[in-house]
């Protein structure tokens, strides 16, 4: 296991920018690490033990991992949340205590800090201004559900599509992040969709300059034609 000094020094960065977690300082990290350890997840492990995330809770500082749920009829899978650096999980147990009945799976070789469930409800209880940080990520967390349900109802697939690009652009470097090496299987589960519908789309994308795919890397040439793009898609579905 890895020291809490370690374990602050090696994940710094990962921590302070975690927003559940914000303003703490570096000796109150400590303290609260002192309850973490480290684990490893190789690429693709899928996780379906509902009583895993009932009695830890954990922070990824690396990999991403999608949260979802499968139909049991169907056997449809949709991306409920994609799960990066720094975000946590499951909110839901440690709120309410209770089974969360969604499946995680590794889109990378990931490593999570975790922590007992009644450990962090204690830390809580003894530091309750905390819970303010926690509500606010809470009602980040149920605005994204909101969001998605409605864009499954009331969106196209190409809007659907258009808006995932659009929001996984870095403000800074204007490159496409965190779903630019995904599997159009994996975008399709983010939307609502299917594999071939989104290659489709993409391809059309493609066609008129806006994005690039090569290697399996999705690149965006020119937002601008993305941004016209969706104000097209937006004003067509009034």
């Amino acid at each position: 296991m890895v020291p809490t000094n370690d374990l602050y020094s090696k994940y710094e960065s990962v921590l302070t920018s975690c927003e559940l977690f914000a303003d703490l300082t570096k000796s109150q990290w400590q303290d609260l690490l002192s309850d973490f350890h480290e684990e490893k997840w190789s690429k693709n492990t899928c996780i379906i033990n509902h009583q895993k995330f009932l009695f830890h809770f954990y922070i990824i500082t690396r990999g991403r991992i999608k949260m979802y749920n499968v139909d049991e009829f169907s056997e449809k899978e949709h991306t409920l949340f994609l799960l990066k650096e720094a975000d946590v999980f499951d909110l839901f147990c440690l709120f309410d205590g209770t089974k969360h009945r969604v499946y995680y799976e590794c889109l990378d070789n990931t490593k999570v800090l975790a922590i007992p469930m009644d450990r962090l409800r204690d830390w809580l209880n003894k530091n309750p201004h905390q819970y303010q940080h926690f509500l606010t990520y809470a009602g980040k967390m149920m605005r994204a559900l909101e969001s998605n349900v409605s864009q499954l109802i009331f969106t196209n697939i190409t809007t659907r599509l258009l808006k995932l690009l659009l929001e996984n652009v870095n403000s800074k470097s204007k490159k496409l992040e965190h779903i630019n090496d995904l599997p159009n299987k994996e975008i399709a589960n983010l939307i609502g969709s299917t594999r071939a519908v989104v290659n489709r789309h993409l391809q059309l994308l493609k066609q008129n300059g806006s994005i690039d795919m090569a290697r399996n890397q999705l690149e965006i040439k020119d937002i601008s034609l993305l941004l016209k793009e969706l104000e097209n898609q937006n004003r067509n579905q009034k």
